[in-house]
């Protein structure tokens, strides 16, 4: 006989022997060293078993350590709790926590909701209603359950700042199945506060007049809640402030209540940056001078940042192909005199044209200059203006009201306060308001429909009875009077930016 088959016949003889002992030893109940639960069900099991047949089980009886990534949590998560491991559900829902995004929030947030893991789902929650008027726009949103789906927009935290935003997101999410969806109208309407939308608004949404507003679905209902809630919302808070970054940190002020706000940390911020928001409330900042102290001779850089508004922290995108600082028209290693103009577009930087009339955006054969130039983004051309009143550089510009205001500077005599604006109405340059003291570098910054300058710096009298240039530390409002003095405009880079006072720490 053929030993192999002797061999293999041996193998399957005691393969069927052992499988058979062991079903008699759980069909007897004997040696049961664990339960499992399945729903209703307790089916008693022998590890050994389970961990032969199961990887899971493996790393779960025979090690005290667990790989989670971001590929297994959401199956750890889910198995830890009906198997009641209390720490491994503690490790996944930290974890989940701080993986949270825009991706990955809702989710998250109903994963939580379903596992009973009240932190996770209150962390998730408030993640979506930081931003919600974007994540509403997702066809996860339109997938949530009633429960779901009112649990956050019945926050107090939600980030809108009408309340138009969660009525149009809650009747969006009713036509997603209106014939299923319109019977929750009773328990949604309590989560929108009508008081809190405009009175025409109001009357078209509800009223006789909007019978076809919402597609029909309120006058098929036919009712609206009788207690209103009147609460703001969290987002409803926010306003223009004129916010301050240097190299420590980003202060916030608001200078109709002359309050100062922390908005981020900035240590990552390198001095003398240019700061810079978009008409999407963007914030960023690029250039800058850094030195390595432990490495002097390696390349300056040129950093190139976002601030994310929602986490208060930075995020660094691709930096200029040349390192600048302050913009003064000048490669920081090479000395060479620049006349580019870079754009950033979608993580690319471009230097689309040249401005050939002047090498310098200040000073014109080693002068002050007066000169303006328009560039045009769209034909990536340049085409001069009428010339400032007086030739000056260093000076502090803004756009205000429909005009440009430029005030301070130095000019061929020294420091002055003198200001003018250009209209952009009459293409012409007329008078404006002087600074009250002669001044260089002044941040000028319109803010809320007012005006103000921060900083700066001006001659002052020594205690030797020398002068010497000296930063000042000062905010102004429209040239009237100094509201304060605040420390983190020393080497600032000042913008207007639409930020929530609620949301950050008072100084």
């Amino acid at each position: 006989m053929d030993p192999k088959a002797v061999r293999e016949d041996l193998r399957l003889f005691q393969s069927t022997l052992l499988q058979d002992g062991l079903k008699e030893l759980l069909n007897e109940n004997k040696l049961i060293d664990c339960i499992l639960k399945v729903g209703d069900r307790s089916l008693p099991r022998h590890r050994l078993i389970l961990a032969a047949c199961s990887p899971y089980f493996r790393e779960l009886y025979f090690s005290a350590e667990i790989d989670i990534t971001d590929d297994n949590v959401q199956d750890i998560f889910a198995v830890a709790n009906p198997f009641q491991i209390p720490s491994v559900f503690t490790v996944c829902a930290n974890f989940l926590q701080k993986r949270l995004s825009p991706g990955n929030c809702i989710a998250i947030f109903r994963m939580a909701l379903v596992l009973n893991c009240p932190r996770l789902a209150l962390a998730s929650r408030d993640y979506i209603a930081d931003g919600f008027e974007t994540l509403a726009k997702e066809d996860d949103f339109l997938e949530l359950a009633s429960h779901e789906l009112f649990a956050v927009i019945g926050a107090d935290s939600l980030n809108v700042e009408k309340e138009e935003v969660v009525f149009e997101s809650l009747m969006k999410w009713i036509r997603k199945d209106k014939e299923k969806r319109v019977k929750t109208l009773d328990e949604a309407f309590d989560c929108v506060r009508f008081r809190l939308l405009p009175e025409k608004y109001f009357n078209e949404k509800t009223g006789e007049s909007g019978k076809d507003a919402a597609n029909g679905e309120i006058e098929e209902h036919n009712r609206l809640p009788g207690n209103l809630n009147d609460t703001k919302r969290v987002g409803m808070y926010s306003k223009d402030l004129v916010l301050m970054i240097n190299d420590t940190a980003a202060e916030a002020y608001d200078g109709v209540e002359n309050e100062c706000f922390l908005a981020t940390l900035t240590e990552q911020i390198p001095h003398n940056h240019v700061s810079l928001t978009s008409e999407k409330n963007d914030l960023f900042t690029l250039g800058g001078l850094f030195v390595d102290e432990e490495d002097k001779e390696a390349p300056l850089q040129c950093y190139f940042y976002q601030l994310d508004i929602l986490a208060a922290d930075w995020i660094a995108l691709p930096p200029m192909p040349s390192p600048r600082c302050l913009f003064t028209g000048k490669d920081l290693q090479s000395n060479v005199s620049l006349d580019s103009v870079m754009r950033y577009d979608v993580e690319r930087w471009f230097i689309p044209v040249f401005l050939n009339v002047i090498s310098h955006p200040f000073f014109y054969e080693s002068k002050a200059t007066n000169k303006m130039f328009a560039y045009n983004h769209k034909k990536s051309e340049w085409k001069e203006l009428p010339a400032m009143k007086m030739a000056r550089s260093m000076f502090g510009a803004v756009v205000h009201n429909g005009k440009i205001v430029v005030t301070g500077g130095v000019n061929e005599d020294g420091l002055t306060a003198a200001s003018e604006a250009y209209d952009f109405g009459t293409n012409k340059w007329v008078p404006f308001t002087d600074f009250p003291q002669e001044r260089s570098s002044v941040n000028l910054v319109s803010s809320g429909g007012l005006l103000y300058a921060v900083g700066g710096f001006t001659i002052v009298a020594t205690e030797d009875d020398k002068v010497a240039p000296t930063e000042i530390i000062d905010f102004w409002h429209e040239w009237t009077g100094m509201l304060k003095e605040m420390r983190y405009t020393a080497g600032a880079s000042c913008v207007s930016m639409h930020l929530n006072a609620a949301k950050m720490p008072k100084l």
